[in-house]
């Protein structure tokens, strides 16, 4: 009976006072996977590895401040009552996608003007990874059973033909939801295989598969998150996420038509 459905725990391990929560396995696992993408694909186009070794050192922990913060940020009534202490419980939730990638690239910029490394080479290279993490890392939210969609019926979720521990899992409170955990992981995942014959078959500049990257994942992202019901909203009727996916893949789509009209040609990127 639906009643009777136990969600999967959220507590992967606990040692005495130790807790250790799935979703920050999962986010760890996806950031490794991710990581070691990267570096095969530097060794393939010929930067150091090290480079990436040492830029993750920053450009991790930046990121999860920096997602952290522009989740606080747009969510400051549920925070601005409570305890200051939930501002920093990142391992209940509560990290914004684009909020990372805002930390990540500035630090890149930074980083490779220091290193006097190709900045654009390095963010192709880092596609593929951030791809493949955040592919795992929404299994996080699955855990977490968070960042779900409005309500369906369990025959819906049957006719996906989803295991059952995925359709139990969106079973919260007496309701069904739409897995959106699963169907931005997939377009992560699609976008990944995308990106691979981009690189192979096309003739790109440098810079052009990370915007290809930039212009995959916001399409995606911006119908999911019509789906979601636990949206950042900018207004009463605008959602942050769906702002600033549009954004993103107009702004993406104008620099690329200028770089490629009115820039001297960056170097194809190298296969």
């Amino acid at each position: 009976m639906e009643s009777s459905i136990e969600p999967l725990g959220r507590v992967a391990i606990e040692f005495g006072p130790l807790t250790i929560y799935w979703y920050g396995i999962i986010i760890a696992l996806g950031a490794s996977l991710g990581l070691y993408i990267t570096l095969k694909e530097s060794e393939r186009v010929g930067i150091d590895k090290n480079h990436f070794m040492d830029l993750v050192l920053y450009a991790i922990p930046i990121s999860i401040v920096s997602a952290r913060i522009y989740y606080v940020v747009f969510e400051w009534d549920r925070y601005v009552g409570g305890s200051w202490w939930d501002i920093f419980a990142i391992w209940e939730g509560g990290i914004a996608i684009h909020g990372a990638l805002i930390g990540a690239v500035l630090t890149t910029v930074v980083y490779a003007r220091k290193k006097r490394v190709p900045f654009w080479k390095m963010v192709d290279v880092a596609a593929l990874g951030l791809l493949v993490g955040q592919a795992i890392g929404r299994w996080g939210n699955f855990m977490n059973q968070e960042a779900h969609g409005g309500p369906v019926t369990r025959g819906f979720l049957e006719s996906l033909s989803l295991p059952d521990w995925i359709i139990n899992q969106m079973y919260i409170e007496g309701t069904y939801y739409h897995p959106t955990f699963l169907y931005e992981s997939i377009w992560n995942v699609a976008g990944l295989v995308l990106l691979l014959f981009l690189r192979r078959k096309v003739s790109l500049r440098q810079g052009e598969l990370f915007l290809s990257y930039v212009i995959w994942y916001s399409i995606g992202r911006f119908f999911i998150e019509g789906m979601r019901t636990d949206s950042l909203m900018l207004t009463s009727s605008l959602r942050m996420a769906q702002v600033i996916s549009i954004l993103l893949i107009i702004g993406s789509l104008l620099f690329w038509w200028y770089r490629r009209k009115f820039k001297e040609p960056l170097p194809e990127y190298e296969e």
